[in-house]
């Protein structure tokens, strides 16, 4: 049954912008600040991967400590260990992430570990969120293809998203990381994951490489799935693609739902207005087809 209210995940601050030219702390601010103006109440803020990785997101603890916090929503940070989950919350963050993987090719490259190991390194953090009271959802990346590993298996997707549920993630975002899934694969994929972990506390994460990201969502919208990650302007191309778009644009994502009569709370143009905003601060177009028809 399709959903008629979703709740979407906004990225671009966060996985958007670290695959951006670096921007001023202003800049994120603001774009946090507009996104939240539009009815966006799920924002991911920064992320506590080392800076040494990561450059883009050397600012997040003093974003999290300044932004003007808007009432009912949440923001939240990637954190890939104890350590960055401290300084997460020691910065403020409402909610944070962990990140997995459903190829050990990918994982290895990714954070020089096999998934078993960053499972592992995951344990500490989820007692001490556990502790602060503190939600952490999960990220599973490569669900329907790894750029090392070609096609993976639906039941490897399935396998890592049950352990990071049982961990205590809240909810499992699914992503497909180089945007390779089409519409009948990305429906089996979360059909066999819902089999170990409940459809409601499944997200969707699909990346617009080859123009595929709202095909899939359609194609599982009906099996009640009704989170979806996104990201404004389709800000962060795909690191492992030359040239290629990366993440599905906010504004694309809402204006196909809101042609449904799917509800999201979020105001089209003002969204726009933000992608528009952070795009001319990256000195380029929006990334997003419905941003740039609207103008």
């Amino acid at each position: 049954m399709m959903p008629t209210k979703v709740s979407i995940f906004e990225v671009g601050a966060r996985d958007g912008l670290q695959n951006e030219q670096p921007v001023s702390t202003t800049a994120k601010m603001q774009l946090i600040a507009e996104l939240a103006d539009a009815g966006l109440t799920r924002i991911e803020a920064g992320s506590f991967v080392s800076p040494k990785w990561v450059p883009q997101m050397a600012d997040s603890a003093q974003i999290l400590q300044q932004i003007p916090r808007v009432k009912g929503v949440t923001y939240s940070a990637l954190t890939p260990n104890l350590k960055g989950f401290e300084l997460a919350l020691n910065a403020g963050a409402d909610e944070v992430a962990i990140f997995g993987a459903a190829s050990q090719s990918f994982s290895q490259k990714n954070i020089n570990c096999s998934i078993e190991e960053s499972i592992e390194r995951f344990i500490p953090l989820m007692e001490k969120a556990k502790q602060h009271n503190i939600a952490v959802r999960g990220y599973v990346s490569c669900v329907l293809g790894c750029p090392y590993e070609g096609k993976i298996e639906v039941a490897e997707v399935a396998r890592v998203s049950e352990i990071l549920y049982k961990m205590g993630c809240y909810e499992i975002s699914l992503g497909d990381t180089i945007g390779i899934g089409t519409p009948t694969d990305a429906r089996r994929m979360v059909q066999a994951v819902s089999e170990v972990v409940p459809i409601s506390q499944l997200a969707l994460h699909f990346h617009d490489t080859y123009g595929q990201a709202l095909a899939n969502i359609l194609a599982c919208l009906d099996l009640g799935i009704s989170t979806f990650d996104a990201s404004v302007a389709g800000l962060g191309g795909c690191p492992y693609a030359k040239g290629a778009s990366g993440n599905l644009a906010t504004e694309d994502l809402v204006y196909m739902l809101h042609g449904m009569g799917i509800e999201t709370n979020i105001d089209l143009s003002k969204l726009a207005k933000a992608g528009h905003n952070i795009s001319a601060v990256l000195g380029r177009p929006s990334g997003s087809k419905v941003a740039n028809a609207l103008k």
